[in-house]
């Protein structure tokens, strides 16, 4: 999602998919051993929390290198005071599907109580957070590296909280997996407001979440919090440098939801995670989310149509391949639907934003009277929120082209460049 340089159709950070999680390697770049800001908060004796009642907004991504859950070795410390946990979507264990939370529950390892955070206002994790009686929150999730992944909402609403009750912030940083060299895509913008954006923030920001955290809590908390900003520590990683793909870090990877297996899959997600807001399958029920597109009308001529296509389309290093799947859950369940697999070819100079557009722009043309934005029985226009206006949406069905469609939202993405700049940590 280095230095904010705005991306373009014709050149840009990652492609769609594939097998290569190369998402923006350096050439001469060698494996790199990174400590997450976990390492280095315990490594530090959890100094920032010394002496206060802790709670820790995490999931199954919150684990140290060895793959122990961080919870668990504070638990055990006598160094630290957690008290509770926070979970986000799919909850603290990650057992809930995208959309839902694992509720209030206590966890039956540590014993400590777990409090939902999915799904939450300022007023409401105000609310929650009082009542649990913390003295400092911290955060520690995996983020994907796209606006409408919700944990960096969680995040926000966690320091709109912390600043509102006047409690210390702590993010524990780790790796952005699609690189963190460029943003690319369009810019949310108001009256699309919901918990897939909150905030005016690039389709695919190119920000770690402690670089996110700084930049929410100067430029929106305020507003949120009554004029105050929290109290804000960002424990920084060691090792990490921008470009580095995720398995470059030398960190194991954890999936973040139960849809994000692999770190190749966010190579995809932060594009093809539009066609939750179409009636296509995103890929939910198979074997690779989010790489998988499929319909039961579509056929063959998709696949043939964007790969001869490509460079008219404004598509780089990105090429697809003819594929059935029948899902065994979600959309279409046990029913056999035609598609594509996208496959990374360059994964240097393909965009998967843009890819995704070419692949939205050549179904409308392709399947006239079967392609629609709205799945029967979800939200109306649901794309809007996830792309953050109607342009991809009207543009698609005025038969605009990719690059023009591309070439809209240029101004506000090198706006938000310019504001990202500011707050960015590693180079």
């Amino acid at each position: 999602m280095a230095a904010g340089a705005v991306t373009t159709a014709a050149g840009a950070l990652a492609a769609c998919g594939g097998t290569d999680s190369r998402a923006a390697q350096t050439p001469g770049q060698t494996a790199s051993t990174v400590r997450s800001g976990f390492d280095q908060f315990a490594a530090g004796g959890y100094r920032q929390v010394a002496g206060k009642r802790f709670g820790i907004i995490a999931n199954p991504t919150s684990i140290t290198s060895d793959l122990t859950h961080e919870v668990d070795v504070m638990h055990a410390s006598r160094d630290v005071h957690l008290t509770a946990v926070f979970g986000p979507e799919h909850g603290f264990r990650g057992t809930a599907q995208a959309g839902g939370g694992e509720g209030n529950t206590t966890d039956p390892k540590t014993k400590l109580p777990v409090y939902n955070l999915y799904g939450t206002d300022v007023a409401s994790t105000v609310k929650v957070i009082r009542q649990s009686g913390v003295q400092a929150l911290g955060f520690d999730i995996q983020d994907a590296g796209a606006r409408f992944y919700t944990y960096i909402w969680t995040m926000y609403l966690g320091l709109a909280a912390a600043a509102t009750l006047g409690i210390p912030f702590i993010v524990l940083d780790r790796p952005n997996p699609l690189g963190g060299l460029r943003p690319s895509g369009p810019v949310m913008r108001p009256a699309q407001e919901s918990f897939v954006g909150l905030k005016p923030v690039s389709q695919q920001h190119a920000m770690t979440v402690g670089e996110l955290a700084a930049l929410f809590n100067e430029e929106f908390v305020p507003s949120d919090a009554g004029g105050k900003k929290a109290d804000l520590t960002v424990v920084p990683m060691t090792g990490w440098r921008r470009g580095l793909s995720y398995d470059q870090t030398g960190l194991p990877w954890v999936m973040p939801s139960p849809n994000m297996p692999t770190p190749d899959t966010a190579l995809v997600y932060y594009g093809t995670g539009l066609f939750e807001g179409t009636n296509l399958s995103d890929g939910r029920g198979t074997t690779r989310p989010f790489e998988l597109i499929t319909a039961p009308y579509i056929d063959y001529r998709w696949a043939d149509t964007l790969n001869a296509e490509l460079p008219a389309l404004g598509v780089r290093g990105a090429r697809f391949r003819e594929e059935y799947v029948e899902p065994a859950s979600d959309r279409y369940a046990n029913t056999v639907c035609g598609g594509v697999q996208c496959y990374v070819t360059d994964p240097g100079s393909s965009d998967a934003i843009t890819t995704t557009v070419a692949m939205l722009v050549t179904a409308k043309r392709l399947y006239p009277k079967h392609f629609g934005w709205n799945y029967p029985g979800e939200a109306v226009n649901w794309i809007d929120s996830l792309s953050g206006s109607e342009w991809i949406r009207t543009s698609v069905d005025a038969g605009k082209t990719t690059a023009e469609i591309v070439a809209g939202w240029q101004t506000d993405l090198a706006a938000f460049a310019r504001t990202r700049q500011r707050y960015l940590r590693y180079r």
